[in-house]
């Protein structure tokens, strides 16, 4: 300590710490905690910055004092100290600190488009595990879907000549796993009009899941419904988050059309956004749809298929009463001995066609 005492005096007799900077940063906040460098609690010190006027700070943003020095016969390593310099460096720090201030506000506003829909997502999911059943939500989801998709084929306020029933029946029995006979009603019943077709339609959907919901069991039933709504909201999500970052990495072209990237950016992501939802939809309506639940007893009978088919088998084993020197004999790999001397391949071929091996029967084929 006494040792410490004394460099410590010695220092504060020689006027403290002095800071050296070789060039101004950015920002003028690290210039001024290097400068608090020098007086800590109350001792002295001192700091001394030298700069460039080829630096890049004074290069890009100091203006054209440089020209100015040129003018007045200013020697390249002369030293300039007056206080138009020193504000014209505080100008230049200014100017980059504003420059990166907007950076980080564009930023912050290109993150807020995906945390508002983080927002939605996340508030969804949380309902979603914290509802015991969720058979009032998947019924309004089934109805939407398959609305919106009755819909397609037949308009609102249409005629029979407007309606495609047979893509309709295909893309019902395709993704839905439904086979309804829609053309068959409409020959049975010639003065059935768009509405009552709709509604028929609507009928027999809602008797085919209940048909199916028998077969399982409500409460089987319920525990899959949330199981594959979570499923599904996670996978599309991932999905939808490295298209926004893709998106994200070429809004910037826009400002080529002279449009704003971040005004794009916005109209782009909440359409992507709407697909998305109706996406979740969609596929939790067609895994619904589509699943076969077994029942205990097919289970079972499938196990004991599989062990009747298995067959078992494992690689021939040594035998331990055989002595380990006829093992190693049957195990060894037999050596291959040459007849007669190798022949280089620069030294003349064998055969006396006065050639060398290589471009004779050594060739390489």
């Amino acid at each position: 300590r006494n040792n410490w005492q004394s460099v410590h005096q010695q220092v504060l007799d020689n006027g403290g710490l002095r800071i050296i900077g070789t060039e101004r940063h950015e920002s003028r906040r690290i210039d001024n905690q290097l400068r608090g460098r020098a007086g800590r609690q109350g001792d002295p010190g001192s700091s001394r910055f030298y700069i460039s006027l080829e630096d890049n700070l004074m290069r890009i943003f100091g203006g054209n004092i440089a020209t100015t020095m040129r003018k007045f016969g200013m020697a390249e390593d002369e030293s300039i100290e007056h206080k138009w310099i020193s504000k014209t460096i505080e100008g230049a720090q200014r100017k980059v600190e504003s420059h990166n201030f907007d950076i980080r506000k564009s930023l912050l506003e290109y993150d807020d488009v995906a945390n508002d829909q983080r927002l939605v997502i996340y508030q969804q999911r949380t309902d979603l595990i914290e509802a015991e059943e969720i058979k009032d939500f998947i019924a309004d989801t089934k109805e939407e879907v398959f609305d919106d998709l009755i819909r397609q084929y037949i308009p609102i306020e249409s005629i029979e000549e407007q309606w495609h029933i047979q893509e309709l029946e295909q893309v019902l029995k395709s993704d839905y796993g439904i086979d309804i006979n829609i053309q068959h009603w409409l020959d049975s019943n010639e003065n059935m009009d768009e509405n009552d077709l709709v509604e028929k339609i609507h009928k027999n959907i809602e008797r085919y899941f209940r048909e199916k919901e028998a077969l399982t069991g409500s409460e089987t039933m319920r525990n899959f419904e949330k199981a594959v709504y979570l499923n599904v909201l996670d996978q599309l999500w991932k999905e939808h988050l490295l298209a926004m970052d893709h998106l994200r990495q070429g809004i910037g072209l826009r400002g080529y059309a002279q449009k704003q990237p971040i005004q794009e950016f916005k109209k782009e992501a909440f359409e992507m956004f709407t697909t998305l939802l109706d996406r979740i939809k969609i596929e939790v309506t067609k895994i619904i749809a589509r699943v076969k639940i077994q029942q205990p007893e097919d289970v079972d009978a499938m196990e004991q298929h599989k062990q009747q088919d298995v067959e078992y088998q494992h690689d021939a084993a040594n035998n331990p009463t055989q002595p380990q020197a006829q093992q190693q004999a049957a195990n060894q790999v037999e050596t291959f001995v040459r007849e007669g001397k190798k022949v280089g391949r620069n030294e003349p071929c064998p055969c006396g066609s006065g050639k060398k091996y290589k471009q004779c029967h050594g060739k390489l084929t």
